[in-house]
């Protein structure tokens, strides 16, 4: 009888089990009491937008508050670390305004968008000698990104080289002009008076129309001084290019013989003063009227 009255042991395994069980469910109600102090918190700062999460790395800071060392609000002291998180993280303001890519600044560049180091790239291809002659020229840029070019393209303002005034210096900024062709250009300009349309560079011995197209898109031709054919002494007018010695003695006699309206390239063309291909030449210039 004892021995069936006798209770039964539990096993090593039982006891090794419920053990693990007691631990498992202790383990669950932590982790929903964290997960409840957690969305407690994120809930509490989510209408504040001048919060900051920042994991302070820095050992000269001060300690963060007991109760939510992730947490740095505005008002706060913050130390430098922070500080120049913010300046980093911070977003940059874009702005579009007209600019001359061959003289902006690194700073306005960065202003219109560029990082530091692009604005800066761009700055040493100029410094280097390089030069933007027209807009797609700037698109051509590695560090110029195809979506910000679009942006940047109505703003993009290159001026263009007046031929009346620029010297040979900066004549030789087109393409094609290299010193030869620079002191061309000013030297027929002063013979001429002034040129009175981009064309006349064409009259230029050698500057043929593939050399004039490949540069008349950069140029422009601000009005010169009217050109006194019906004042200029003889030997003056012989001077330009288009009036030959004789044709100079033969002016002079027409406009002493003729009224002040009848002093006209027609009426020297009909009078066989000036031969054709003179007198097509001096049709391009700007020719003051006679008095």
């Amino acid at each position: 009888m004892e021995e069936g009255k006798k209770k039964t042991q539990p096993t090593s395994s039982f006891v090794t089990g419920a053990i693990a069980l007691v631990f498992l469910i202790i383990g669950y109600e932590v982790a929903l009491f964290m997960h409840k102090a957690a969305v407690t918190t994120v809930a509490a700062h989510r209408d504040k937008p001048d919060t900051v999460y920042v994991m302070v790395t820095d050992p000269s800071s001060p300690p963060a508050p007991q109760d939510d060392s992730t947490v740095i609000h505005k008002e706060y002291p913050h130390s430098e670390a922070v500080k120049v998180f913010r300046e980093k993280a911070a977003p940059r303001r874009v702005e579009s305004f007209r600019f001359n890519p061959n003289t902006v600044s690194v700073e306005d560049l960065q202003r219109l968008g560029f990082s530091e180091k692009q604005a800066q790239s761009i700055n040493n291809y100029r410094l280097k000698g390089g030069r933007f002659r027209r807009r797609e020229d700037f698109a051509r840029s590695f560090v110029v990104a195809d979506s910000v070019y679009k942006r940047l393209e109505p703003f993009i303002d290159i001026p263009l080289l007046d031929i009346n005034k620029a010297d040979s210096t900066a004549l030789l900024a087109l393409p094609g002009i290299g010193p030869y062709f620079a002191g061309k250009v000013v030297s027929y300009r002063k013979q001429l008076g002034g040129y009175s349309s981009k064309e006349q560079l064409m009259e230029i011995y050698h500057f043929d129309r593939q050399k004039y197209d490949g540069l008349k898109d950069l140029i422009t031709c601000s009005e010169p001084e009217p050109y006194p054919l019906w004042t200029l002494p003889e030997a003056q007018l012989a001077r330009h290019p288009h009036i030959s010695r004789t044709e100079a003695h033969a002016i002079v006699l027409y406009r002493q013989h003729h009224k002040p309206e009848e002093c006209t390239l027609e009426g020297l063309k009909k009078a066989g003063v000036l031969s054709e291909e003179h007198a097509s030449r001096l049709s391009l210039c700007r020719i003051a009227p006679a008095e």
